[in-house]
């Protein structure tokens, strides 16, 4: 007699969420009969959680439950009389946090969290939550800096983790048109592309404010805000927003826009790994002949140089320029001169220049990208100037939804234009960039006793072993040193 052998039950409510579409096929009575149209199965729903519950930490949780579709049973904020309040309001079931350690330890059955936190807390907390099998939204940049991207990217792989970056940019239909123009061979070799911001908007380049306990907002956990950086007593105006603009907590402009922008040539052209980085940056003068110096904090505009090898879409070696604090590249011959560069006022925008033409866009997040190629024969092709999204931020926290439930490596994970394996490589090009601004801003003592820059040169990067090779000084920017309880 053949034995019938049933099958094992899943020990966990996670490991039903990542095989539920498999097991949907064994349902015989559609949910509908059972619950009423428009039902939705408990069992069938992610268990959300969000790290960062204020600013865009708000949109993101709101956009990653699809309207109540999902379950939010967590929120964590290091302040809920903020912004966050707002997202308290949205989920009254939702239970609070301060601490996102203490929070991933006992809520078991959380599945997936949305991380939109100061940057330097992005790989501390992404890390936490992999490692206990959750999967993970982080905004942009994915991290704080090259080290913790790379060790992200892996870690992603090997616990089998859902991942996506918060650079909805990177879910834009419209790239699409950008990227036909390039693989249609429109633009010819493309050996260029100039980058920029005008960013920062937010004050950098100043000296930090001194620390005093006594300016403390009741509500703020302000250890818990410090995180990874160096224990200090209360500083005054970096939270909630002004952060940015020192890195012990933020990334500067890069950091800000620059996954938004630089994203747009690196995901088209097919790029990796930068060969070399070099920089210069202004210098504030409050008395004569003695700039300022503050390298605790980014400087008030930046110019980098980045190179890249050839790729099967650029044809050829690659020269990308970054700029920001308003720095703009010189208007193009062959765009009228009456015709913005980038974006509305050429505030932010891209340039990829090839032998053929130019194709121009603007920021990639939630502007209209307004693409327009220029080609050398008069040649126009404009994309609309206006946006027509049928869901938020071109549904890039839902899909990444939607691939958590359906599993790693399924057809809706590898569909995700910004999971870890793409976003890693990226983000540590961004971050190559404020690399070598630090190491500009390095001093030390020459053999005449006085103090001297020696570290503003051509930075050789191998990308593979993550080195600086000539200028030793210059590693010590690709990790950081954390407090303890606050690892990757």
């Amino acid at each position: 007699m053949k034995k019938t052998i049933k099958p094992k039950i899943a020990s966990s409510r996670r490991n039903f969420i990542k095989n539920s579409a498999i097991v949907s096929s064994f349902f015989l009575v559609p949910r509908h009969v059972l619950g009423g149209i428009g039902y939705i199965a408990p069992s069938d729903q992610l268990n959300l959680a969000a790290i960062g519950a204020g600013g865009k930490g708000a949109s993101d949780i709101r956009n990653a439950s699809v309207g109540g579709r999902e379950r939010v049973m967590a929120l964590c904020d290091v302040d809920f009389s903020g912004s966050a309040a707002k997202s308290v309001e949205a989920f009254p079931k939702a239970k609070l946090y301060n601490d996102y350690r203490e929070m991933l330890d006992k809520e078991k059955d959380i599945d997936a969290v949305t991380i939109s936190t100061p940057d330097h807390v992005h790989g501390p907390a992404a890390s936490y939550a992999m490692q206990r099998g959750v999967h993970v939204y982080v905004q942009k940049p994915m991290t704080h800096n090259i080290q913790e991207a790379r060790i992200l990217t892996q870690m992603a792989r090997d616990k089998k983790i859902v991942s996506q970056m918060g650079n909805q940019g990177g879910s834009n239909p419209l790239l699409g048109m950008v990227q036909g123009w390039i693989d249609s061979g429109k633009l010819g070799k493309i050996s260029k592309v100039q980058v920029w911001t005008n960013r920062p908007v937010w004050p950098q380049g100043l000296a930090m404010s001194a620390p005093d306990a006594s300016q403390k907002p009741k509500d703020l956990y302000w250890d818990l805000w410090q995180g990874p950086a160096p224990q200090t007593a209360y500083i005054p105006n970096l939270h909630p927003f002004s952060w940015r603009g020192w890195w012990d907590y933020g990334t500067g402009a890069l950091g800000d826009v620059g996954c938004h922008l630089i994203d747009i040539p690196f995901r088209t052209l097919g790029l990796k790994y930068p060969t070399d980085a070099e920089c210069s940056v202004s210098s504030i003068y409050s008395q004569m002949w003695n700039a300022d110096y503050h390298p605790e904090g980014c400087p008030p505009s930046s110019f980098i140089t980045l190179h890249f090898g050839a790729t099967e879409k650029s044809k050829s070696p690659i020269e990308m320029t970054w700029s920001d604090g308003g720095i703009r590249p010189s208007h193009p011959d062959i765009i009228p001169a009456d015709h913005d560069i980038g974006g509305a006022k050429s505030a932010n925008g891209v340039l990829i220049i090839g032998e053929k033409g130019i194709i121009s866009t603007n920021i990639n997040d939630s502007s209209p990208i307004m693409p327009k190629l220029y080609l050398n024969d008069g040649t126009t092709e404009f994309g609309p100037e206006v946006e027509n999204g049928e869901e938020p931020e071109y549904g890039h926290q839902r899909k990444w939804v939607d691939a958590c439930k359906a599993g790693f490596k399924s057809p809706e994970h590898l569909a995700l234009t910004s999971s870890f394996d793409y976003a890693g490589p990226m983000t540590e090009t961004v971050l190559m960039g404020n690399l070598a601004i630090r190491s500009y801003m390095l001093m030390k003592e020459n053999s005449k006793g006085k103090m001297e820059f020696f570290a503003r040169k051509k930075l050789l990067w191998d990308g593979e072993n993550m080195r600086i090779t000539n200028q030793e000084e210059a590693n010590q920017f690709v990790g950081r040193v954390r407090r303890s309880g606050w690892e990757v």
